[in-house]
């Protein structure tokens, strides 16, 4: 087991998580299965060009992974980043890249999603209108509801080929982070995986958590390898000295 990692009164904590934090709940991942996700294709469901073509089965998707989503439970990895909040407080920032809501059951508040939650959903012609929660289930064309103005209403999820949210907020809490811990992201999906280098650009301290090791483990200043469910209960130790 990995010696624990001490965090200062002084440092802050950039989180980052990835699929395969969701993946050890059992939802699968595009990476399962050569881009598949039960008979689905990234391209046919994960795109803009997706939803222009065929909305009714980018919906169909979207309510399976809703269901998906409902019938898991948050994992030891979730419960230990909701501990280690309330260890750490505001000078912890936990972003991810999953969609599903275990982070927010598992306890985690300051969660920020950068690729979209999979329970809201948003006007496709951004009339306005902010995205709201939605745990509706659309498997037809007809069964799609409308916005307001009259559009469409699609999931509020970044597909490939748009910009993830809130840039900005992202970079500033890097450029503020002491440490920065990446666990169960493969390293492959950008801009994420390039944050690992923008942290060490301030001097932060950077370790991975993941199974293997990611494309980008060189970047890394620490790797630790192992199920992020087993690894991260008390890998970190929160300093009491003021």
């Amino acid at each position: 087991m990995a010696s624990p990692i001490e965090i200062g009164s002084g440092d802050r904590l950039f989180v980052l998580t990835g699929a395969g934090v969701s993946a050890e709940s059992g939802l699968p991942t595009f990476r399962d299965s050569n881009g598949l996700w039960n008979g689905y294709r990234v391209e046919e469901v994960a795109t803009p060009e997706a939803w222009i073509e065929d909305a009714e089965k980018v919906w169909r998707f979207y309510s399976m992974r809703r269901r998906d989503a409902l019938n898991c439970e948050p994992n030891p990895a979730h419960y230990a980043l909701a501990e280690l909040e309330r260890n750490v407080g505001e000078r912890l920032f936990l972003c991810t890249q999953n969609v599903d809501p275990l982070h927010e059951r598992a306890g985690s508040k300051r969660l920020f999603h950068m690729h979209g939650e999979l329970f809201r959903s948003r006007c496709e012609a951004e009339c306005g209108r902010p995205e709201f929660v939605d745990d509706g289930i659309y498997e037809t064309a007809a069964a799609i509801p409308r916005c307001e103005c009259g559009a469409r209403i699609r999931p509020h999820i970044v597909w490939f080929g748009e910009i993830p949210l809130e840039m900005d907020r992202i970079y500033a809490e890097l450029d503020r982070c002491t440490m920065l811990a990446v666990v169960g992201s493969s390293g492959t999906v950008y801009p994420a995986a390039g944050f690992v280098e923008w942290a060490r650009r301030s001097g932060a301290r950077t370790i991975y958590i993941g199974p293997e090791r990611p494309l980008n483990a060189v970047m890394f200043s620490e790797v630790v390898l192992g199920k992020a469910g087993e690894v991260l209960p008390g890998l970190f130790r929160v300093s009491k000295t003021q």
